[in-house]
């Protein structure tokens, strides 16, 4: 039985959903995030927000959340050629992939979140990873997640669990997942507190536009990750309106 997760929180929508994923289901959670060179670097700040707000809102997750570690990797950077890492135009490439993909990414941070996991005696991986409603992604797939946890059990002699919570839903189910979540903490409107959270502190847009707001959240509402955090809270309201 896992008892102790290391989250990769980089404080948007579904990384923060992750994160209360696994504040409701391990006693001990530590949180990773990583500095790449991003263009939409105010992730960066909005995350340690939405680490203080989530303290302070839900006293039951408060104890069980311990050290936030911030990694440079700044060499995904330097090597990509990507509209993430570059000011450049969003765009499909001729691979089919849009050039939002930052190649390695995931697998740089999965390695270095085992590494860190394996030195703090974490046992789970989370991540938000998602083969449903996504942008393509190859390293978001679950093949290669499940190749992931194996290589690195394998390389560290310890068996890890990449858990992912969100690989099999779409953003409306994020969306909901999030409010059932929340309510599970605090029965007393804990549920609509960690939506409106994440509304008004998680980031997710690509350009880093925090001076437009939506009603789920701030962002540009045209690149792609605005786009498909729209989507997800249009059909949720449509679903369920309450």
């Amino acid at each position: 039985m896992h008892t102790s997760a290391l989250v990769l929180f980089s404080g948007g929508q579904d990384s923060t959903t992750c994160l209360a994923h696994a504040l409701a289901r391990y006693s001990r959670v530590e949180t990773i995030g990583f500095d790449y060179g991003q263009r939409h670097r105010v992730e960066l700040d909005a995350r340690l927000v939405v680490l203080r707000e989530l303290r302070a809102r839900f006293p039951a997750w408060e104890g069980k959340l311990g050290d936030d570690h911030m990694i440079d990797v700044g060499v995904l950077g330097q090597i990509s050629e990507t509209s993430l890492t570059r000011d450049m135009a969003f765009q499909v490439e001729a691979s089919g992939l849009p050039n939002t993909f930052v190649p390695g990414r995931n697998l740089v941070f999965l390695t270095l979140a085992g590494a860190l996991a394996y030195r703090r005696g974490l046992q789970a991986i989370v991540t938000g990873v998602c083969e449903t409603d996504f942008s393509g992604y190859p390293d978001c797939r679950d093949d290669t997640m499940k190749a992931m946890q194996l290589a690195l059990s394998l390389g560290m002699d310890k068996r890890f669990l990449i858990e992912t919570p969100l690989m099999w839903i779409d953003k409306a189910a994020t969306w909901q997942l999030a409010r059932d979540l929340g309510q599970q903490a605090d029965p007393a409107g804990g549920g609509d507190a960690l939506v409106q959270l994440i509304i008004e502190h998680t980031h997710t847009c690509y350009l880093g536009d925090r001076g437009q707001r939506h009603d789920w959240g701030y962002g540009c509402g045209q690149c792609p990750a605005c786009a498909l955090r729209a989507a997800g809270w249009q059909r949720w309201h449509n679903q369920s309106p309450s």
